[in-house]
């Protein structure tokens, strides 16, 4: 069983690949990880709980499906980079439905996608989520596209600017209709 002082320090991502073994060699389950320590008031334990979970397979993760809304709003709540992101690549790999979109977190990905004191990663995860959200509403499509097409990409990072990319040439696709 996987500790609260196991989780304190810096590790490096063989100690976070170590992290999620034992999470799955425990029988504690990712859920229940999760749960535990996500929200520790000590950043270091929830962004290593965090780091952890994301070496799970998209598989393992989907157990998380059902906290999709806590992960959000710890994403859009915290204050610490490293958790911000690290949640958000967790929700990035979580089945997103229609019925599932939240306005205040697309409002929070708009935001944080084009502002240049953001980290690329937060940027990036966040331009792709916004992008699987609007992919639901043509209008909000439209409005993604212009934001993207707006963002002055000179003062962005090669990450930032590749996912941009890929979301403007997947938009030039054209779209298949259901008959």
């Amino acid at each position: 069983m996987i500790t609260r002082e196991q989780l304190k320090g810096a590790y490096s991502e063989g100690e976070a690949l170590a992290i999620y073994h034992e999470v799955k060699s425990c029988g504690m389950g990712l859920a229940a990880f999760a749960r535990s320590f996500m929200h520790d008031e000590d950043y270091q334990v929830a962004r290593n709980a965090l780091w952890g979970l994301t070496k799970a397979t998209d598989a393992e993760l989907s157990v998380l499906q059902p906290m999709m809304n806590e992960l959000i709003d710890l994403a859009m709540s915290t204050d610490n980079p490293s958790v911000r992101r690290l949640s958000l690549n967790v929700v990035e790999r979580l089945e997103v439905n229609e019925e599932d979109v939240r306005t205040d977190f697309l409002d929070f990905c708009f935001d944080r996608m084009v502002r240049l004191d953001e980290y690329p990663g937060i940027q990036s995860l966040c331009m792709k989520m916004a992008h699987r959200i609007c992919s639901f509403f043509p209008e909000l499509k439209d409005e993604l596209i212009r934001t993207l097409e707006t963002m002055e990409i000179g003062y962005y990072k090669p990450a930032v600017k590749s996912v941009r990319r890929r979301i403007l040439d997947d938009s030039l696709k054209p779209r298949r209709t259901k008959h």
